[in-house]
Formats: C-alpha cells, sequence, structure tokens
C-alpha cells in the first residue's frame, strides 16, 4: 500500500495485484496506519483510495486464513482490530474520502468500498457480499454501512444470496456515486479528491460530520449538531468568504478553513 500527498490530496493505493488486494492482518494494519497519517496531516484536504491491477478488492485472504488452521479464531479478531479501527477513522476524519474502483470489491473489499464518502466505479465492476458463500459472516462494517446506503431488504439479498451486481445496477441501488469506463477509474476518483480538496474544504469535511451524525441521531439532536457546525463554518475564512462572494456576484476563493 503507498501513500502520497499531492496538492492538497492524499492518494492512496493498494498494491498487492497478484493477491487481488485482499484484506490480510498486514493490509489491515497498513490501511490503519494510512488513516492516522491523514488524520494528523493538515496538508490533506481529501482523499483518493485506488488499486492496482484487475481487482479493487476481492475480500479476505482465505488462503491466508486456511493456513492460520485452528488459530484462525484469534488471528481474525486481531486482524479486525486493525481493520474496523481504520475504517472508524475513515468515517470520523473531516475529510471526504473517494474510491475508485476497477474489477471488482468482494466480501471484506464490498464492505470497505461500502465505507468511502463517494465511490467511482468502473463499468464493467462487479460487487457481491460473498461472505455466506465460503460459511462466514459479513464484517468489515458492511452492516452498518450498506443497509443504509441500499436499504435493509437488498442488503439481505446480498447477503444470503450472494447476489452479483453489475455497475449500472449498484450505482441505481445506491452502492456506488458514478460510473466511468474502465481506464478512467484512477483518473476519475483522483479528478473528484482534487475538486474536493480545492473547494471550501473545512466546510465539506465537516458537511459529511454533519451528514453522517444527523443519519444517526434524532430530529433534535441533529438540528442540534447542525447548528453548532455552521455557525463554527460562519465564522471561519471561507464560509465569511463564500457569503460575501455570493452578495457580491463574484467567484469564491477559498482556501479550505
Amino acid at each position: 500500500m503507498t501513500y502520497e500527498v499531492r496538492d492538497k490530496v492524499a492518494h492512496v493505493r493498494f498494491t498487492r495485484p497478484e493477491g487481488a488486494n485482499a484484506v490480510s492482518p498486514a493490509f489491515s494494519a497498513d490501511l490503519r496506519a494510512v488513516m492516522l497519517a491523514i488524520e494528523f496531516d493538515d496538508a490533506v484536504k481529501a482523499v483518493s483510495v485506488t488499486a492496482e491491477g484487475k481487482v479493487f478488492c476481492a475480500g479476505g485472504d482465505l488462503k491466508l486464513f486456511h493456513e492460520a488452521g485452528a488459530d484462525l479464531p484469534g488471528v481474525a479478531a486481531d486482524m479486525l482490530v486493525d481493520y474496523h479501527g481504520a475504517i472508524y477513522k475513515m468515517n470520523s476524519i473531516p475529510k471526504p474520502f473517494v474510491a475508485g474502483v476497477r474489477g471488482a470489491a468482494g466480501g471484506a473489499g464490498l464492505s470497505l468500498m461500502s465505507a468511502f464518502d463517494l465511490v467511482v466505479s468502473g463499468e464493467s465492476a462487479k460487487y457481491t457480499m460473498a461472505y455466506t458463500r465460503a460459511g462466514v459472516t459479513p464484517d468489515g462494517t458492511s452492516s452498518y454501512f450498506v443497509a443504509r446506503h441500499i436499504g435493509l431488504r437488498r442488503m439481505l439479498d446480498l447477503t444470503l444470496t450472494n447476489r452479483v451486481l453489475g455497475a449500472d445496477e449498484a450505482e441505481s441501488w445506491g452502492l456506488v456515486n458514478r460510473v466511468v469506463p474502465d481506464d478512467d477509474v484512477d483518473a476519475a476518483a483522483a479528478e473528484l479528491a482534487q475538486q474536493l480538496a480545492d473547494g471550501p474544504a473545512w466546510a465539506l469535511g465537516h458537511a459529511k460530520r454533519v451528514v453522517y451524525h444527523g443519519y444517526d441521531h434524532s430530529l433534535q439532536t441533529a438540528g442540534e449538531y447542525e447548528g453548532v457546525v455552521i455557525a463554527q463554518a460562519m465564522g471561519g475564512h471561507d464560509g465569511q468568504e463564500g457569503i460575501a462572494a455570493f452578495a457580491q456576484k463574484r467567484a469564491p476563493d477559498f482556501i479550505g478553513e
């Protein structure tokens, strides 16, 4: 896994195409380390995550899991401390995360993809839960995110039947945000992340937090939190600048603060 910051965008790349970028203890530890780097790097305003090879992430590394034998429950539990911890971080960090998916996202790969704020899909990509096909149950926070994106009944369909969705169907279900030609996925994800990084980055990152918070709380609690955050935004440079630019009928000059 590589991590590079260019012009306010963190570019994360999964780099084990020979193993279909599968989730393993090493992958999970690397992912958590990357999330910590993003959290504390003030130069990062948005994140683009893509993968080398034909598959974004095929799910758990079942070959490695098989080799663990009787030790597998402990190996899996230890791995999920890092894997789930990385996803918790991604969700809580007030910076938008964009995934660019080529080929397939299955099992833990689909779970990970579903935790991103925005997803760009290649036109031939396939999506499947796959857990019960291997005799196991969902992880990777899919029980939280996937049902919220597509609804409980569709989530159960994917989980219990291992139905495979094509890119267009995944878009119509709300599992991905947009579909582009396969060869354009990496560039489209990076371009979208750059667009976000060049905008009112503080407002975009905290708008993300407002949306997730509101989805999980009562009407009054959501409204109170909205009030606190928008007041903070209005006191910041970009809030002041954006309002002034609208009033003065000119383009805003955002600095991300």
